[in-house]
């Protein structure tokens, strides 16, 4: 089949040589030695957009987490177990899956069976898990997003892309920056980074909203002062 004009060729084989064609045309010029640290790119672009307390940045992310159709709660640590147990019971979880290195006091309060994950958990069993409940590495107030890096309290990527119900704790003030930039300047590259922002998503062509097509139809996010 051939392509319309101006679009890619729908064989993806096709449209992949000529992708490569165009890049090693644009190369030609390019000396063998040259490598991309001979040319540092400038990279003074704002780190951030305004001035904002510690309090008006958690503001600005409770905003826009809900504006994404999160759910956001708020509370500190000592009334965490709590808040978790009637928000699970709200629910109705009975069976609840958790990265290995959750504190346990968290769930201390709530009737479920915590399950821990392990690579013996198969995709239908997160299937079946009524909920997941998980830490973050941190959270933007600028995009309402927050990060996973499969630390010990957040576990695989996976356990958080199942379960239709997540429950994710942001430990305030220090797993809140304002931006995108500080957000990298924090998180380790070679880990792997998860970036939630709302429940999952998406709209066909008539632009309906349909969620929990890539991850959890649910997410609730819960402030946690100390």
């Amino acid at each position: 089949m051939g392509a319309h004009p101006g679009r890619w060729p729908v064989n993806g084989y096709g449209s992949r040589e000529r992708i490569l064609a165009r890049v090693r045309r644009a190369l030609a010029d390019v000396p063998a030695h040259e490598r991309p640290a001979d040319h540092p790119v400038p990279r003074d672009y704002a780190a951030v957009h305004g001035t904002r307390t510690p309090e008006e940045t958690v503001e600005l992310l409770a905003a826009n987490l809900a504006d994404y159709r999160a759910r956001v709660h708020r509370t500190d640590t000592a009334g965490l177990p709590a808040l978790l147990a009637g928000l699970l019971a709200r629910r109705g979880a009975r069976r609840v899956v958790v990265p290995a290195g959750l504190p346990p006091q968290w769930l201390s309060r709530a009737v479920v069976e915590p399950v821990t994950d392990s690579p013996a958990l198969t995709h239908r069993d997160l299937d079946a898990m009524d909920s997941v409940v998980t830490g973050c590495a941190l959270a933007i107030a600028e995009t309402g997003t927050v990060v996973l890096d499969a630390g010990p309290d957040q576990g695989r990527r996976r356990i958080t892309l199942i379960p239709d119900h997540h429950l994710c704790v942001v430990r305030l003030p220090d797993q809140v920056v304002d931006s995108v930039p500080q957000a990298l300047r924090r998180l380790d590259p070679l880990r792997p980074l998860t970036w939630i922002s709302g429940p999952s998503a998406t709209s066909d062509i008539e632009l309906d909203r349909v969620e929990g097509v890539h991850g959890p139809r649910t997410l609730e996010v819960l402030l946690v002062n100390p």
